[in-house]
């Protein structure tokens, strides 16, 4: 009997052992789970920064001349219609000639190219250039602008030249004769290039002297601004008869 009773008494305690066992997760199941919310930070919006208007009617400050006008938008030249924006479609060139020339010094030779360049508006007004430059580019530039420089104005009458002209430059000689309409120009070599670019239309041309470019352009040059008008040459006239 005694060990009867030990085995039960085991046997309770196994049982209330196992459901110790069992209660406790039970226990830890539904106990209610306390979770703790992170505090959230909300940052004020900055403050709109102020947008300030511009004044009707101003510009950009740095598009502005010592003078307070507008040096047009920054483009060099300064204002439109200045002498630094002459549009470059004012006058039409024609490259004459180009050399290669070369200079003896110290240290040995320097050589260069020189440019004949003529300019002109095919409404009288012509000139010619002769620059030197380290480049062919270079020296075309200086030539366009000498010859901007040295413009002269042709007297035309009815698309050709008033009077037969002859003129001697050096070792060139030309003969210029008044054409009727329709007959064209007629002349060659470097001489055409001018007379086309002063806008003469019917003319009769010869080179009489050398075949030097240079030499023939100057000549025709100097034998269009010998060309008078009616009233200069009946002055002319009278002074003679006097």
């Amino acid at each position: 009997m005694e060990n009867e009773k030990k085995d039960n008494s085991i046997e309770e305690k196994i049982e209330n052992k196992s459901e110790e066992k069992v209660e406790q997760p039970k226990a830890a199941a539904t106990a209610p789970v306390q979770v703790a919310a992170a505090p959230t930070e909300v940052k004020a919006a900055a403050p709109a920064s102020p947008v300030l208007a511009r004044p009707a009617g101003r510009g950009n400050d740095r598009f502005r001349d010592k003078r307070g006008g507008r040096s047009g938008g920054g483009r060099p030249g300064g204002r439109k219609g200045g002498r630094g924006e002459e549009s470059r479609d004012e006058f039409d060139q024609k490259i004459i000639d180009i050399a290669r020339v070369t200079r003896v010094m110290a240290g040995g030779k320097r050589m260069r190219f020189r440019a004949c360049v003529a300019i002109g508006d095919k409404k009288g007004r012509v000139g010619i250039g002769l620059a030197k430059g380290a480049d062919v580019s270079g020296a075309v530039t200086k030539a366009v602008n000498k010859a901007k420089k040295n413009m002269i104005k042709v007297r035309i009458t009815n698309d050709t030249i008033p009077h037969e002209v002859r003129h001697k430059f050096g070792a060139a000689k030309l003969l210029f004769k008044p054409a009727p309409e329709g007959r064209g120009v007629i002349a060659g070599g470097a001489v055409r290039a001018v007379i086309e670019l002063a806008g003469i239309k019917n003319i009769v041309s010869k080179i009489l002297g050398t075949n030097n470019k240079v030499n023939n352009v100057k000549c025709a040059i100097e034998a269009l601004k010998s060309l008078k008008g009616p009233r200069e040459k009946a002055g002319a006239k009278e002074l003679k008869q006097i």
